[in-house]
């Protein structure tokens, strides 16, 4: 089944889950109302724009043909022209632009095709891999899909997930994220769990010289056991109707985010809602 499918069902995933822990009343306006938001994140159009073009390097990269940094630049002007020209939705931040975001864009892809490792120590066996597995007492299914999945010639699987950000990730966040330890997990529960893991970001840093670095990680019992007891607490969360609103000064994502609106609404109702 594909990850449209999944999608169209009842489901948790790794961004439903922190949407909840970070803010319930982000998940509550767009996974249970399904409000649209006020605008779209500039940094998010930009990332999937990338996310593109990185699947598609890696498929071609799977059947034994390399795309060259012009043809990495080629697609993202599509992918870019796409989804962000003429899209009056988009919200860039001070000093962005369609254009600026075109040649940051291409340069970060630049910095991405001259720094790859091209050892050809692994092996690519899939791309958007999607992924359904169930935990006990859980209703609905956690879904997703696995940027990338290679296997090395010891059959080690390495899943790596594809990341453009803002700065470079510290050891502890990436021997912390959760999303790297749902995919090992929904690995283990989709045929591969017999198999020694590593868990990778490949992450396009958007610096004022752009950089690409791969952070590798593993998880053990232990990581699964407290991701699953998040997930349980979570789930336990969604089906009491809590939703709990977190627009403390700490939170980075009330800043930008797109439910400002119902958001000071909600804040002005009086009693339950």
């Amino acid at each position: 089944m594909g990850l449209q499918e999944l999608r169209g069902v009842p489901h948790l995933s790794a961004s439903s889950i922190n949407d909840y822990i970070d803010c319930g009343l982000l998940y509550k306006f767009g996974r249970i109302l399904k409000l649209k938001p006020e605008f779209r994140s500039d940094a998010m159009e930009f990332g999937s724009a990338i996310h593109l073009v990185l699947a598609e390097y890696y498929q071609m990269k799977m059947i034994g043909e390399e795309l060259s940094a012009k043809d990495l630049h080629d697609l993202f002007e599509k992918h870019w022209r796409n989804l962000a020209e003429g899209n009056g939705e988009i919200q860039y931040q001070e000093g962005k632009s369609f254009e600026t975001l075109m040649l940051e864009g291409k340069e970060l892809l630049t910095t991405f095709y001259h720094k790859l490792p091209r050892d050809n120590r692994y092996q690519v066996t899939a791309i958007e891999e999607p992924f359904s597995f169930k935990l006990s007492d859980i209703q609905i299914p956690i879904i997703g899909a696995m940027d990338m999945i290679e296997e090395d010639d010891s059959g080690t699987v390495i899943i790596t997930d594809f990341k453009t950000s803002g700065r470079a990730y510290s050891r502890d966040e990436v021997d912390r994220n959760f999303q790297l330890t749902l995919y090992q997990m929904a690995a283990r529960h989709n045929g591969y769990g017999d198999r020694e893991i590593l868990l990778r970001f490949d992450c396009l840093i958007k610096t004022r010289t752009p950089k690409f670095e791969q952070y590798y990680t593993t998880r053990s019992e232990i990581d699964e056991r407290r991701a699953v007891r998040k997930i349980h607490e979570v789930w336990k969360g969604i089906s009491k109707g809590i939703f709990i609103p977190n627009d403390s000064a700490g939170n980075w994502k009330c800043k930008g985010c797109s439910f400002k609106k119902p958001c000071d609404e909600w804040f002005e109702q009086e009693g339950e809602s």
